[in-house]
């Protein structure tokens, strides 16, 4: 069988992400910050990009006189002789005012702040920040009389604590990081454990609640009945941990041969003590949130904006557009200039596809959760990113990348966009309940609950279904854990 070639035609439909395409989508799904961050390093990378600044307030000073004939842009010629020459630039210059910043406090004769107090006062010697944890007990550390192996030890000890104080090696993988032996190595352990905040180096709660009852019965200003509390609490704690944890105040009693009641004593020296030692050393910067759109009520009406603060505004430079136009450079600039000006026009357009993009998703969630706007989280609608994506004829894919990363300040507060996307709940009235709703109302329902009978899964399905809200049990314990709640045997307050 020969084979030979053909040419022949076929028609055929694919998808094609071009450039623009792809840029596009990639600023779609940017936050502010990186927004920002991206188009500082197109400026930077594109000279036919650039920023468009703010008009001034005009100066008489600075325009032309009205008839004069001058017009808005000058001469090449004409801009050179307008400037000044180097003998009259620097001819007019005032040096001692110039460097008056500079040498006014040692030139100067009359009374002005000392130069010792004034390097104290500058802007880098003041703190800008309290030490962490790392550097408090650093500090300590060194303050000892230990021997030299027994501070690296430490150091390493140290360097291995999380952000609550807990030691996260054992034994072993100190004596091979610092060659000591297990005497050794006890030892620094002991040093660190020493070390303010009490609890410091423990490995486990029931271990740092342990050092931090040692460190209150070292102290030689209690009194014999202090110390006898302390001491049964450590019992407590060392012996009965098990009991303690579940609740179980009878067992403990019984173990310790008093009555239930004479625990209270016990339990208030327990909860007086720190589970994370570290936890005020810990430092954690505030984020804050600058919203991509704000709803606003006016007049009984809900008005989108769109926050551009403090983003630049693009346009291409006239200059060079002019230089492309006549075709005096050659053709290696030309075709860089041209694809400079490809880039920066598409970048410009997918800005603005952008902001309308978000406008669009923004005034559909608005316009479905207007219950929520009016009345609050107990009137929130179930809703999925296929409605908002049919709602402004987009993908679901387009919808789920203008929410992300993206917040939305509403006269209800500040908000994901995300947030407002969310399953929904049957109930016997055949209306989906947004499950946020079902939610805040197991939250509501285990703050009214008696402490020391506290609402089990169980009796919170019941009660949600007599409501009218179908829920299984394993839904009620999901929720519960996703809020952070701790199962009733833990909520549960004898005394």
């Amino acid at each position: 069988m020969a084979l030979e070639q053909k040419l022949r035609l076929k028609l055929s439909q694919r998808l094609v992400m071009t450039p623009s395409l792809q840029q596009a989508i990639k600023l779609l799904q940017l936050s502010r910050l990186e927004l920002g961050e991206t188009l500082s390093q197109e400026i930077l990378e594109n000279p036919i990009l650039e920023v468009e600044e703010e008009a001034e307030s005009p100066q008489a000073d600075l325009s032309p006189p009205p008839g004069s004939g001058a017009t808005q842009e000058a001469s090449p010629a004409e801009r050179d002789s307008a400037l000044p020459t180097e003998e009259e630039s620097y001819g007019e210059i005032d040096v001692e005012a110039f460097f008056a910043d500079y040498l006014g406090d040692l030139r100067s004769e009359g009374p002005s702040m000392a130069y010792g107090e004034e390097r104290e006062n500058r802007l880098e010697n003041t703190i800008s920040a309290s030490p962490g944890l790392y550097d408090h007990l650093l500090w300590q550390l060194h303050l000892t009389d230990a021997p030299a192996e027994l501070l690296t030890a430490g150091e390493f000890i140290i360097g291995n604590l999380d952000e609550d104080g807990y030691l996260q090696v054992d034994d072993a993988e100190i004596e091979a990081a610092t060659g000591l032996q297990p005497a050794q190595v006890a030892s620094a352990l002991e040093i660190v454990r020493s070390l303010d905040p009490p609890g410091i180096g423990a490995r486990s709660l029931q271990e740092c609640l342990l050092i931090q009852l040692e460190v209150l019965r070292s102290d030689n200003a209690i009194d014999a009945e202090e110390v006898e509390l302390l001491e049964r609490s450590e019992a407590v704690i060392s012996s009965y941990w098990d009991d303690l944890l579940h609740q179980r105040w009878v067992v403990v009693a019984a173990h310790l041969g008093c009555e239930v009641e004479e625990l209270r004593l016990v339990l208030d020296v327990l909860q007086r003590l720190e589970p994370k030692p570290g936890r005020k050393y810990h430092q954690s910067d505030n984020a804050y949130i600058e919203p991509d759109v704000y709803v606003k009520r006016v007049e009984g009406e809900y008005q989108i904006i769109l926050n551009d603060d403090g983003m630049p505004k693009l346009r291409m430079n006239s200059e060079y557009l002019r230089m492309l136009e006549t075709k005096v450079l050659g053709s290696e600039v030309q075709g860089y200039l041209r694809d400079k000006m490809r880039s920066a026009l598409w970048l410009i357009k997918s800005i603005d596809q952008r902001q309308r993009t978000i406008y669009k998703v923004a005034q559909s969630i608005v316009s479905y959760q207007r219950d929520f706007l009016d009345h609050g989280i107990e009137a929130l609608r179930p809703m999925v990113l296929r409605q908002v994506a049919d709602d402004i004829g987009m993908h679901e894919s387009t919808v789920s990348r203008v929410v992300s990363n993206k917040y939305m300040h509403t006269p209800r507060g500040l908000y994901p966009m995300r947030f407002f996307f969310h399953s929904g709940v049957d109930s016997v009235r055949g209306e989906n309940v947004s499950s946020l709703v079902v939610k805040e109302h197991i939250r509501k329902l285990i703050e009214a609950e008696d402490p020391g009978r506290p609402l089990s899964d169980s009796k919170i399905m019941k009660m949600l279904q007599r409501e009218g809200t179908r829920l299984a049990r394993r839904t009620v314990a999901k929720y519960r854990e996703e809020m952070g709640i701790p199962s009733s045997e833990k909520r549960k307050r004898v005394f």
